[in-house]
Order: C-alpha cells, then structure tokens, then sequence
C-alpha cells in the first residue's frame, strides 16, 4: 500500500470539492470504479448520462494492486464510487480515505457469496461474483441504484439501462452455458490457477479445482501442483486452464505431468484495452465460456 506525504495529501485535498461543483453546474456525474470490469458495466447502465472511469488499467491485477497519486488525481472529482467489496480490492479502504468524503456503494450488496473451501482463505467469500448471471444481475442492478441515488434526475435513464443491459447479459451467456451443459457430466470440470470461478462453475454445472484460492501469497507453490496433479489424474480431467493475468506456468506443468491438454487462458478479474479479445464484460464472458466449452469439447474421449 502507498501513503502519501502531506504536502501531496494537502494538494489533493484541495481538488476534492470539484465533484460538488460539477453536480451544481449539470455537468454529467463522474463515476469511478475500481476495476475494469465495473467500469464497462457502469458505462452500459449510466449511458451517456454520466462518465466512467477506472481506477486500475486493463490488464492489471487487481488484488494486489497498490494504488498511484497519479490514481488520486484522476479520481479526485469523483461523484461517486463504486467497488467490489468481498475483500477484493484490498488496496480500497485508504484509497477511498485518501479521497474524502466522496459517497461509494458495494455492488455486491445482496449477494448470497460462495465460501472458498480450502487454504489459507478457507472459510472468506470469494470475491469474484461477477463471473455469476444471477449476481452480475444484482451489480447491474446496485448500480443503477446508486447513480439514482446520487442523480435522482436522471433515474428513469438508468433504470431502462439497466433492464436492457441485463437481457443482454442473459443472451450472452444462456447459449454458452448450453454448451457446457452438452459435455458429459462427470467430465465437466473446471481446472484453473486461481478459484476465481466458483460462480460461473457452479451456474454452468460444473465442478472445480484450482491451484490456489487467491493471487495473494504464495501461488504455484510445489504442493499446490502436487495436489491439483493429483486430482486431475483422480477424476480423469481432460483439460487445464489459467487467468491471463497470472503466470500460467504451474497450470502448464500440470498439463505436462498429467498428459493432458493446456486449454488456454481464461479472463477474470480485468478488460484487455479497446478492440482486445475482452475489452467488455460481455466479451470476457463470452470469450472465457467459450475457452472452457471448447477446451472440454475438444479433450473428451
């Protein structure tokens, strides 16, 4: 984590009552979000109505991020925050400090969360709900509440956002997972490098084994590819995955140890920049659905 000097503080300080100002001149509303992802669902919800941005840059991962004055900077005339919560963003609470007295909200307020099962995490929620249809529901859903709340003029606006963007989301993803759904049961399983795929996991009907629970720590440690080598030979597993984010060499050497096939990389946490394979949330659904459908597809006996 970084913490700033207090001249830097004290100049900051001083940019902060600029949000203020811009919502008594009708200037559209500034949104900031802490990850790429919630930056595009945002955009697709407040529409022309209000500008978004993202704290991290695509690509980055988000974890372990620490955040920039140059970060501050650009978030200083925020109007609103939105963040993940879950104990995703670790860097967020002196972020936000840093920022003032500047309203948030949690998209993943309501979410009923998946526990990670094993590990130094044991027992936490996994903070990747996103990759779930029914939760990315209530984030679109959250953040239309909270661009109401804080632009109530235009909340009619984001409301039909909203329920546009939402059937979109269940175009994209109801074909993919009847993909998935086509691979035979026993043989549906997601292998990947972080347990960043619980949700997507459990809403396609399939079953998972990952080789650590967080990026934090250790990863790719010799007893975590032990264990996963181990369960792929167990229950026949024909395909691994890993994030783009992370280093992908410990799913490859399960790959190798196993003999089975390396299916490519998946995309979780972070957009790739524009006119990237991912550089919305419905193309890093589509794309990752995708990869697994037909890493499985292609590796089955």
């Amino acid at each position: 984590m970084r913490f700033f000097t207090p001249v830097a503080a004290a100049a900051l300080a001083s940019l902060l009552p600029q949000g203020a100002m811009a919502r008594e001149t009708g200037a559209p509303m500034k949104v900031v979000t802490t990850f790429t992802v919630l930056a595009d669902m945002a955009r697709n919800v407040a529409g022309d109505a209000a500008e978004v941005v993202s704290v991290t840059k695509p690509g980055a991962e988000i974890h372990g991020y620490e955040p920039t004055p140059q970060d501050i900077v650009r978030a200083h005339d925020a109007d609103l925050i939105l963040w993940n919560g879950l104990n995703l963003e670790l860097w967020f609470e002196q972020f936000l400090a840093n920022l003032g007295d500047v309203p948030s909200a949690t998209l993943t307020d309501g979410i009923d969360p998946i526990p990670i099962a094993a590990g130094a995490y044991e027992g936490q929620s996994n903070p990747h709900a996103w990759m779930g249809l029914d939760n990315a529901m209530i984030y679109v859903d959250n953040i239309a509440a909270a661009l109401s709340e804080q632009d109530p003029r235009k909340a009619e606006t984001y409301r039909d956002n909203a329920e546009r963007y939402k059937q979109e989301i269940r175009d994209t993803i109801r074909p993919l997972r009847d993909a998935v759904a086509a691979i035979p049961e026993d043989r549906r399983w997601l292998v990947s490098c972080e347990g960043a795929f619980s949700y997507l996991a459990r809403d396609f009907g399939m079953r998972e084994l990952y080789l650590w629970p967080m990026n934090a720590g250790q990863v790719g440690t010799p007893q975590q590819v032990r264990a996963v080598v181990d369960g792929v030979r167990d229950n026949d597993i024909p395909v691994v995955f890993c994030e783009s984010t992370v280093n992908t060499a410990p799913a490859q050497q399960v790959a190798r140890e196993t003999g089975v096939a390396y299916g490519g990389e998946l995309h979780v946490d972070s957009l790739s920049g524009e006119g990237g394979a991912v550089s919305t949330y419905l193309d890093l659904l589509r794309v990752t659905s995708e990869t697994v459908a037909r890493g499985l597809a292609e590796n089955i006996d």
